[in-house]
């Protein structure tokens, strides 16, 4: 079985954006009507944000399967210097997913398994990525859920007053291409700083 890497994760999460974007340009192309394409925006933010919680959770596997000194000294339970890549992933999600809530529950997320000075839990703390990350997240839980709390939440994110969908928001103004962008820095970045 092929070890996780932070740098194949990053480039896999960059192929997967780029063939979303795609799908959503070539619904554009096709002059779908708005309707139309308002779903299709849900669901490629949908997508979007499983594609991301992937890379985060493969670069968080690699993470500790190269350092388990580091999940040591976070936890405070001594591991075996050698773990599986399923291991890894075990200690992560246990017999659940992988999930966090926004910008500040991923932080928290990683820090559970990393120390403040990995390069993962810098790129979530850079205030780069803050408006990015919490939109992300907001926006695909008021696609995927449709509840009152997931669209204050989005209302917030967006700093709106008015919001019928996430897609209706996402198609104005090249935002979901902005979304996607800078996303995509972030695995650039990522993929800069892993080591393997």
């Amino acid at each position: 079985m092929k070890k996780k890497s932070g740098k194949k994760a990053a480039a896999a999460f960059r192929a997967a954006v780029t063939s979303i974007e795609r799908v959503v340009a070539d619904a554009e192309n096709a002059e779908f009507p708005q309707t139309h394409l308002t779903w299709i925006y849900d669901y490629a933010v949908i997508s979007l944000y499983r594609e991301f919680e992937a890379l985060v959770l493969e670069c968080l596997v690699a993470a500790i399967n190269n350092n388990t000194a580091q999940l040591s000294a976070t936890t405070g339970v001594l591991f075996p210097k050698h773990l599986t890549d399923e291991v890894c992933e075990y200690i992560v999600v246990g017999d659940g997913y992988f999930d966090f809530r926004g910008r500040d529950g991923l932080i928290k997320t990683l820090r559970r398994f990393l120390p403040d000075t990995h390069y993962l839990v810098a790129i979530a703390k850079s205030g780069s990525y803050r408006g990015t990350l919490d939109r992300l997240n907001a926006l695909r839980n008021f696609a995927a859920h449709r509840s009152r709390v997931a669209k204050k939440r989005a209302l917030e994110a967006i700093n709106g007053r008015y919001l019928s969908s996430p897609g209706a928001w996402l198609k104005k103004q090249g935002r979901f291409f902005s979304l996607t962008r800078s996303l995509l820095r972030l695995s650039d970045e990522i993929a800069a700083q892993a080591t393997h």
